[in-house]
């Protein structure tokens, strides 16, 4: 006979609390990373930047200052993400350290 007071175990979640609790995690940080294109060509992705900012205005002074191509490009998961021609890696770094946005803390960069 089955006893019907028995409890059926849950998957378990660790992180949730810290998701519940608003504690700093990956959304705050800023993420830099390069995607390796075809034969030598790459991509650098930006993203994890304050919603307040304007990503447009921030990519067109990119742009200008490393003198490459770019865009905003809209992700399902990840909101809109900055895409920068070449490896831009520590140019992105040290702009946005310079103009004050984000601090050196809170940037990650990840690639090879």
């Amino acid at each position: 006979m089955v006893d019907p007071q028995v409890q059926i175990p849950t998957a378990f979640d660790p992180f949730a609390e810290a998701k519940e609790s608003g504690a700093g995690g990956a959304k705050d940080n800023v993420h830099v990373r390069v995607q390796q294109r075809n034969g030598k060509k790459c991509l650098t992705t930006v993203q994890g930047l304050p919603k307040d900012f304007s990503l447009e205005k921030i990519v067109k002074a990119l742009k200008k200052e490393f003198c490459c191509n770019g865009n905003v490009v809209k992700d399902k998961e990840l909101g809109k993400v900055i895409q920068l021609q070449g490896d831009q890696r520590k140019n992105v770094q040290s702009f946005l350290i310079n103009a004050n946005l984000v601090p050196k803390e809170l940037i990650k960069i990840h690639g090879f």
